[in-house]
């Protein structure tokens, strides 16, 4: 049937589903009643129609300010600094960090052609100049892959005469894990950035 397939080949391109799942999800979309699929559709609009670019850090928001950016009571001269906006949800489900972010949409990737030009990294260059010393420290929360290491070296490089101290976040052990069963990069990240007790 072309309009199944259709359907499970749209869903297909939503991040991590599978030929399975699209397929469940299509077929549930035939037993869904009309009130249900004008729901989602509704939502898929709304969506589309009132989430924007927070104008300060890049976030979504249906605000001109997301929620952090907008609360006073956040540290503004601390910027984590992220690659993309489900980064800033796991930050904050911590409890722990009390500054505001800046979401890059991405991390610089000559191979998949991902330039500078292609991420929020102008936004995030020009924040920190207005700020004139203002931001006290930028922290780099960049995905701990090649990508993410090199967006890390980069924007290091790019903002160390703007910001006093730029910090990255730690790797290492997992919380329950067996150091047995660690790989030898995350032990030896591990062993490096240990702190003082």
């Amino acid at each position: 049937m072309k309009s199944l397939d259709k359907l499970a080949s749209l869903f297909r391109r939503l991040p991590g589903v599978g030929p399975k799942q699209a397929e469940r999800f299509s077929l549930y979309a035939v037993k869904a009643s009309e009130g249900e699929i004008e729901d989602l559709v509704e939502a898929l609009r709304a969506v589309k129609s009132s989430v924007k670019y927070c104008a300060e850090c890049c976030n979504y928001s249906e605000e001109n300010l997301c929620a952090v950016c907008a609360n006073p009571s956040r540290d503004q001269t601390i910027i984590c600094v992220v690659e993309h906006p489900q980064d800033v949800a796991a930050i904050e489900k911590t409890k722990t960090f009390n500054g505001v972010y800046h979401v890059l949409h991405g991390a610089i990737s000559p191979t998949e052609g991902i330039t500078p030009g292609a991420i929020k990294l102008k936004e995030l260059t020009d924040r920190i100049k207005a700020s004139d010393g203002a931001v006290k420290e930028m922290i780099i929360a960049t995905n701990p892959d090649t990508e993410g290491e090199a967006m890390a070296i980069y924007l290091t490089r790019l903002l160390t005469k703007y910001v006093h101290r730029i910090t990255r976040i730690a790797y290492g052990v997992p919380l329950g894990g067996d150091i047995d069963y660690l790989d030898e990069v995350t032990l030896g990240y591990a062993l490096r950035g240990r702190t003082k007790i």
